[in-house]
């Protein structure tokens, strides 16, 4: 039934295909269910439901890379909403963006669909259902890929008291779209499945995690660490059986959801649903009239897993570039390919640590965000469970590097921490990774082999722990086994297995 003052949207029509499109991806407005949705729900489904529910800013948005879940996260929460809240269904909204090329005659989408919708489905505008204590919920999924989203979204929650949720997989469209939306939005990072979630989702238990979702000071307590290291101990069975599957597959749903799929199907389907999809349709998205080049992309994803957990020279990039590709190319294109990726979410680009203000000198350390599409795509599976790494010996140096690209990723995908990498300098040896938070700063050095030399292998950390300057109060040796031990008090020992129960 229309509320009052709805004749003014009379006029308004969408394309017929659009309605019916828009009809169909909100099956509950009609008394229909919607897809089977998976039993197991994501991290991200408490903290963002909360943010929906305590509308503390108007618009959440939640950005991650193309399949880690966000739009069954949206689904999980309409679900919710609708069986447990048991929402009016004409109070939910949701939009597909990339499933819609319906949209191109549109010249503000959004705003044009939620007029639509505030016609011919709520009956009232926005205001009128919230002044009735109804406010209507919006969802609108991979929004990033409309080039002016950001002021369509500014617009409507300047205006409207509504509750709004987006998602992208392009860090920087969603980067730039949050400028204009300062004071208006907050923040979720969806990243591949954490192990506890691998645990979960192939069913071998509940892992609680040991960092609380906000606050970064715990990262300064020496006993957090040890407490994981006895987290770990705690609950080694689901733990090393969830490890076992992340180290043959990596993190991706679809990988764990499926565990009866064999490898070959699961890498040829990341490599088309991930990777080509971001060389085919984001990189052709981009910003006009700039020449863009797929093979270039491609080589340089190539090189980003190539190098995984590495800092490549510019020199040694270059060099590797013009030779398969037989074309001159500068730093300058190879590194905006390079960020491209970064934005895309499927590299982590680890900068040098800056000390005193001074410029960071040297290249970054390239972390592809998961192992597993670094296996699909060079077709080269390197494990990293103890038990597989021991009947290959061979692959221990790989690996390492491989494990150090994890470490890096896992890190960088915790929100707000500020992840460097220090590079040797004349008197001092590299140091992995350094988190700094505050005044205070952690190196942590990765050591992804079954033998520890308690003096040689922590060399760089006890270099850096006794320059007063660098204010670290401990620091963090990542091993492959449990039970390693360092005579130096200051350096904690942490299996890659428990770091990984961190979050």
């Amino acid at each position: 039934m229309r509320g009052p003052g709805s004749d003014m949207f009379d006029t308004l029509r969408l394309p017929p295909e659009l309605d019916h499109r828009l009809r169909t991806a909100n099956p509950w407005w009609e008394g229909k269910p919607g897809r089977v949705l998976p039993s197991y729900r994501r991290w991200a489904f408490g903290p963002l439901l909360r943010r929906l529910e305590t509308g503390l800013a108007p618009a959440v948005v939640v950005r991650g890379a193309r399949q880690v879940g966000k739009t069954t996260l949206l689904e999980q929460v309409i679900d919710h909403l609708l069986r447990v809240e048991v929402l009016e269904p004409r109070r939910v909204l949701r939009v597909q963006f990339d499933e819609l090329p319906s949209l191109r005659p549109l010249s503000e989408p959004i705003l044009q669909i939620v007029r639509w919708y505030e016609n011919r489905i709520l009956g009232r505008t926005l205001n009128e259902t919230a002044h009735a204590g109804l406010p209507a919920y919006l969802f609108f999924d991979e929004v990033q890929n409309l080039a002016d989203w950001a002021p369509q979204i500014k617009a409507l929650v300047d205006h409207s008291t509504v509750r709004v949720v987006v998602t992208g997989s392009s860090a920087l469209r969603i980067e730039a779209g949050r400028d204009s939306l300062a004071g208006r939005i907050s923040s979720l990072e969806l990243g591949t499945l954490l192990l506890r979630e691998v645990a979960g989702v192939r069913g071998e238990g509940t892992i609680e995690p040991l960092l609380a979702p906000n606050g970064l000071q715990p990262l300064l307590d020496a006993g957090l660490w040890r407490q994981l290291t006895s987290h770990g101990e705690a609950n080694r069975s689901a733990r090393d059986r969830a490890f076992a599957a992340f180290s043959e597959r990596g993190g991706y749903p679809l990988a764990h959801t499926r565990p009866g799929a064999a490898w070959p199907e699961i890498a040829d389907q990341l490599n088309e649903t991930v990777i080509r999809r971001v060389i085919q349709h984001d990189l052709r998205m981009g910003e006009r009239g700039r020449k863009r080049d797929a093979s270039l992309l491609e080589e340089v994803f190539r090189l980003g897993c190539r190098y995984a957990g590495q800092a490549p020279s510019r020199a040694l990039l270059i060099r590797e570039i013009k030779e398969a590709l037989h074309a001159n190319l500068g730093w300058q294109r190879i590194l905006s390919y390079l960020k491209f990726l970064e934005g895309s979410l499927l590299l982590r680009m680890v900068r040098p640590l800056e000390l005193r203000l001074k410029k960071a000198r040297g290249p970054a350390k390239l972390c592809v965000v998961d192992h597993g599409l670094r296996a699909s795509w060079l077709e080269e599976s390197i494990p990293l469970d103890p038990g597989e790494l021991e009947r290959s010996p061979a692959l221990t140096d790989l690996a390492g590097h491989i494990a150090e690209s994890v470490v890096g990723a896992f890190l960088a995908g915790i929100p707000s921490l500020d992840v460097a990498h220090f590079p040797e300098r004349a008197t001092e040896p590299e140091v992995d990774f350094v988190l700094t938070i505050g005044e205070r700063r952690v190196p942590i050095e990765v050591k992804y082999r079954r033998r520890i030399d308690a003096h040689r292998d922590t060399l760089g950390l006890r270099s850096f722990l006794e320059r007063t300057h660098y204010n670290a109060p401990f620091a963090i040796l990542v091993t492959m086994e449990d039970g390693v031990e360092i005579p130096d008090p200051r350096i904690l020992p942490v299996s890659l297995r428990s770091l990984l129960l961190l979050r």
